[in-house]
Parts: C-alpha cells; structure tokens; sequence
C-alpha cells in the first residue's frame, strides 16, 4: 500500500465559522492559491518527493516535522513601484503568497529525511523505514 499521502483535514461535521470566508478567498485567488504541484515517486528503498517551486527563494522555504507530520511552507513577497520623471509614484504593487501543503510519514524514517532545492523545484528524499520481520510464536499453555 502507498503510505506517504497528503494529509488534509475533512471534517464536515464540525461548525466553521470561517468556511464562507475560506470559500470566497478560494474562489477569489483560485485553488492553487494555498498549496502547490507535487509529484511523490517510490524508489523502492525511499520515496522522492518533488514540489515546484518556482521563484521562491531558498530562505523562505521551510520544512517542518513534527508528530509524524511533514509540513512544507512557501512564502513569496513582491514589491513593484514606477515613478515618473519627477520621482512621483505612478504605480505600486505589492503581493504576498503563502503556501503550505503537509504530508503524513507513516513508513518514514524521519531522522533520515534530506530536502534541496535546485531550479525551483524542491526534492525531498525520504527512506522507507526498514521493516522488521517478526515470526510468529506458540504460547505454552500451563
């Protein structure tokens, strides 16, 4: 069985008074606005992970894991201002982006997980934890 997936929180049951917000913001800056493409590849001994990235600086990139959770943070920040000739400001933009996207590591040695970053595209190696073949046994009875 597959055992690295990307974890998402589904609870429908639960009051969210926040949900029509979440919903016009999603609707307003479209779906890949909080997460990005990954492609997550069995090697055998290890699972690659592979996220595009592009644009972002390596500083702004963060891999956290914690409780058996592997969560990956992207932060863009964009400035843009035009003046005219007299130093007067004709057009400013500023953008922010925050993605993030996390991952369960059921079945990964945590300890062994290596990330780099190249070209905009983020890898993430993550060994299989060995398994370990335990034989059965027959309990006496007394």
């Amino acid at each position: 069985m597959f055992e690295i997936t990307p974890y998402t929180h589904r609870s429908l049951d639960l009051f969210d008074p926040f949900r029509e917000l979440s919903n016009f913001e999603r609707g307003l800056f479209g779906k890949n606005s909080v997460a990005f493409s990954t492609d997550i590849r069995d090697n055998g001994d290890s699972y690659l992970l592979e996220a595009d990235l592009p644009g972002f600086d390596k500083e702004n990139i963060h891999i956290d894991i914690k409780n058996g959770l592997m969560t990956i943070t992207a932060e863009r920040h964009s400035n843009s201002e035009k003046k005219d000739g007299n130093d007067n400001v004709i057009c400013s933009e500023r953008s922010y982006g925050l993605f993030t996207s996390s991952f369960n590591l059921t079945g990964i040695d945590e300890d062994a997980i290596s990330a780099e970053y190249k070209d905009g595209v983020l890898s993430v190696n993550m060994p299989k934890k060995e398994k370990v073949s335990v034989e059965g046994r027959r309990l006496e009875i007394k």
